[in-house]
Formats: C-alpha cells, sequence, structure tokens
C-alpha cells in the first residue's frame, strides 16, 4: 500500500463524476468548502464505530433508512420531521421485537449525490448529461440546468448543517420519547387495513411503557426513554466533496470524513485499484460498501482487507443488494466464505436496488412483496449459516408518496401518477415502512431464539 493522504485518491481512476468545465472554480469551491465547519465530529463518529461493534458481535441491530437523493427544492423542516418520525417508529417495533438495541443511521444530511447507467440520458432524441443528484446538476431536462455547477458543493454543505442541525433537536428534544413514538404506532396500527398482524405487537410495546411507568421508570428521571441517537450517512460518491471535509482528530490523530458519521461505496465504484477505495481505506469512519448478486468469494474477501485490514468489529458493513429472486442463491457462499475467514463484519440487507422494475406506464417503481421477501431471505440465511442478520438499509420517506407498489394499502400501478415525487428511484412511504417493521418483527424475534 502507498502512503495514504486525504487527496492520494486523485493519483487512480475513478467512476461516476461530473466533467466540470470551470475547473479552476471547482478547485476554489474545493478550498472554500475545507475552511468551513467539519459537520459532524470524531467523537460522534467513535459512538457509532463502537455501537455498529456490538452489531458485527450479534448484540444489536443496523436501521438505515432514508431519502432515495435528497433534493435542494424539497428541503423544510416537516419532510426531515416525517422522515425523523418513521424511523423512530420503525426503531421501537424492532428493538421490542428483537430484544436488541437499534443502531439508526439515517440517509440524510448529505445524500446528494446518485451514480447513473449512462452519461448521457437523451429524451425525444437530444442528448444531455444524465442527473447526478443536486449537490452536481439540476433534474429539468435542459442544458442550462444539467451543466454541473461547482456551487453546487457549497449548497449541499450548508443543507445537510441545517439538516443535522434539526435531527439533534428532535433526538435530544423530545420528539423521540418512547411514550410518544408508541402512540404513532398504535395510531398507523388502528388505520391500517391488517391491523389485526399489527395489533398484538403495538399493545404489548404499550403494556411494557406503562410497567415501566410504575416501577417508575419516566421520561422525566431517565433520559434514554426520552432521547436518541440519530447518525447520518450518504453515499460518498463525490471525493472532492469528501476529501475536503476530511479533518485529523486532534485527540487520535486520525483522518475522519466529517461530512456524515458512516459513508458507504456503491456497486458502481468499489473496484479495487481505483479511487473510492484509496480513499476510504485512510478514513477512520465506520464505512459501508453495496455488494450485488456479480459478487465472487475472492473478491469480497481482497475487499474486506483493504477496507478493513485489521479485522476491526464496527469498521465495514456488507450491504447485500441482489434482488427476491436471487439472494437466497448468491448469498449463502459469501456469507460462508466470511465467516470461515473469521471476517467481522456487519451484514446487512438493501432490499431495494435489486428490486427496481419499469411499470406498465414507464414509471420505475418496486414490488412491496418483492422487498418483504428479499429481507425474509437475507435472514433465513444468516440463519442457516450460524450468521448475524445485522440490519436492513431501506430508500423511504416519511411522506405520503406513492412510489413502490402493493402493501395493505394496495397500491397498484396506476397508482404510481398520483404523488410519485422522486428524482431518481422510488421508495417507500410512510405506511410501507411501518408495516415492513411489522412484518418483520416476527422474524427479527425469531432470527434471535
Amino acid at each position: 500500500m502507498t502512503t495514504w493522504t486525504p487527496h492520494s485518491w486523485r493519483n487512480l481512476p475513478i467512476q461516476q463524476q461530473p466533467q466540470y468545465r470551470d475547473q479552476q472554480l471547482l478547485t476554489q469551491t474545493e478550498q472554500q468548502l475545507h475552511k468551513y465547519p467539519p459537520l459532524v465530529f470524531a467523537q460522534e463518529t467513535r459512538d457509532l464505530f463502537s455501537q455498529l461493534g456490538q452489531v458485527a458481535e450479534g448484540n444489536g441491530f443496523l436501521l438505515q433508512g432514508g431519502d432515495c437523493a435528497e433534493s435542494f427544492n424539497d428541503f423544510n423542516a416537516p419532510k426531515i420531521r416525517d422522515t425523523f418520525k418513521v424511523l423512530m417508529q420503525m426503531a421501537v417495533v424492532l428493538t421490542f421485537a428483537g430484544g436488541l438495541p437499534v443502531v439508526k443511521v439515517a440517509r440524510m444530511a448529505g445524500q446528494y449525490a446518485k451514480p447513473r447507467s449512462s452519461d448521457l440520458e437523451t429524451i425525444n432524441g437530444v442528448s444531455l448529461p444524465s442527473y447526478r443528484g443536486d449537490i452536481v446538476n439540476s433534474f429539468e431536462f435542459t442544458a442550462e440546468a444539467r451543466e454541473p455547477d461547482p456551487a453546487r458543493l457549497i449548497t449541499a454543505y450548508h443543507h445537510s448543517a441545517a439538516t443535522l442541525n434539526l435531527l439533534r433537536a428532535f433526538a435530544q428534544g423530545g420528539l423521540a420519547d418512547l411514550h410518544q413514538v408508541a402512540r404513532w404506532n398504535m395510531g398507523f396500527v388502528e388505520s391500517n387495513p391488517l391491523k389485526e398482524r399489527y395489533m398484538s405487537v403495538a399493545n404489548r410495546i404499550q403494556e411494557a411503557l406503562r410497567f415501566m411507568e410504575i416501577c417508575g421508570i419516566t421520561a422525566q428521571n431517565s433520559p434514554s426513554i426520552r432521547e436518541t441517537q440519530l447518525f447520518t450517512s450518504h453515499e460518498a460518491l463525490l471525493l472532492n466533496y469528501e476529501e475536503a471535509l476530511t479533518r485529523r482528530d486532534t485527540l487520535t490523530g486520525k483522518w475522519y470524513d466529517c461530512s456524515a458519521h458512516m459513508v458507504w461505496i456503491g456497486e458502481r465504484t468499489r473496484q479495487l485499484d481505483h479511487a473510492h477505495i484509496e480513499f476510504f481505506r485512510g478514513i477512520h469512519n465506520p464505512v459501508g460498501v453495496k455488494v450485488g448478486p456479480g459478487m465472487q468469494e475472492d473478491d469480497l474477501i481482497r475487499l474486506i482487507d483493504a477496507l478493513n485490514p485489521d479485522n476491526t468489529a464496527g469498521r465495514l458493513t456488507l450491504i447485500t443488494r441482489m434482488g427476491a429472486d436471487k439472494l437466497a442463491d448468491k448469498l449463502p457462499a459469501l456469507v460462508r466464505r466470511v465467516k470461515q475467514e473469521g471476517r467481522k463484519v456487519v451484514w446487512s440487507s438493501d432490499p431495494m436496488h435489486g428490486n427496481t422494475v419499469k411499470a406498465s406506464n414507464d414509471y420505475k417503481t418496486r414490488d412491496f412483496e418483492a422487498i418483504l421477501r428479499e429481507i425474509r431471505n437475507f435472514f433465513a440465511v444468516h440463519k442457516a449459516e450460524g450468521t448475524h442478520a445485522g440490519g436492513i438499509h431501506l430508500e423511504m420517506t416519511g411522506e405520503h408518496v406513492t412510489e413502490c407498489t402493493g402493501g395493505a394499502y394496495g397500491l397498484s400501478e396506476s397508482d404510481l401518477s398520483s404523488r410519485y415525487f422522486t428524482q431518481c428511484d422510488p421508495r417507500l412511504n410512510a405506511d410501507q415502512v411501518l408495516e415492513l417493521a411489522f412484518l418483520i418483527a416476527d422474524t427479527l424475534s425469531a432470527a434471535r431464539k
């Protein structure tokens, strides 16, 4: 390995990067970002590292979720609040069902860049640069909007800072109070068409809280009842942005990417001899990497060696994204090999990306039943291999969008057009997310037995 620096990635090939016309402006923007305060702090990141270490050892569960791609135009407090609320609701159900601490990591406050399958998008014979997320260019299909703009890096930073500020206020200011979250869940259950399936879990949570109150454990005397820890994460796609926010910790002397507590590498940018692996190997954040159905056993071990050479629990999360029809065939050999090699990783399931299809009306969508099936297959594989199914990773929103079909309310392809707001991939809506939590509660409980 060559000596690592925050900019050593610049000497290697790199994928999925925009082509900026004004390189001088880009450099000036990077220098400006480098002078800004960090968005997160090293000790917070070490806290997450420690908690993920417990997940890797089988003593916790990772819940990671949020927008496919955050949007500058949809940046507002109600949207942030609603996604926070549904994450808390899901976490309470999973904590109760699994009997394990749930580590909550939001895909928020930085999820502004997206990889694309092609550099160009063609509509009616006109080809323009693909939309790569609001940190790069704009969604509107015009030459001006699609031009990569370095100034958007600064806008993304300020939006991320404001989002983080509000999330911290929600987490510490009472919105995460377990009694309140339990009431939200009860309201969801009572209005759901399949309420009988979920009522027992919701009732048991309420009973547990009442018992704690009788024993004198209340929100007034127990901060853990009314407060929570919520960490942030995003795909670290634009390495010039990530480098500009990388800082050396004054206490430990280690380098941290202070754009988020956790960052991950996508399926399209995890080449061992490329820039993203080089950047990731030098930062001391918990990191993730997406693992698709084409991953080979030897390649996975080499990837683990590159990103977690000291085999430290909590450092590396493997996020599987294989599809409901492929996971049961592809995942067991990988899990078995990692176990045989004694590698300490968190296994998490992304049931979204492998189940993306195009509906008959040309909307890109995902089927709720396929998402649920991939999660259940994920748990089944780990149970069979004697390993820990450590988490789930969802593209979701607290809004009542109509982007994924299925669920208790029976969303069909004809419903997609009514509230289809995503600028990239389809997300589960608030009802579908909570339904998923209740449906996998039994699966999570059984996995602990």
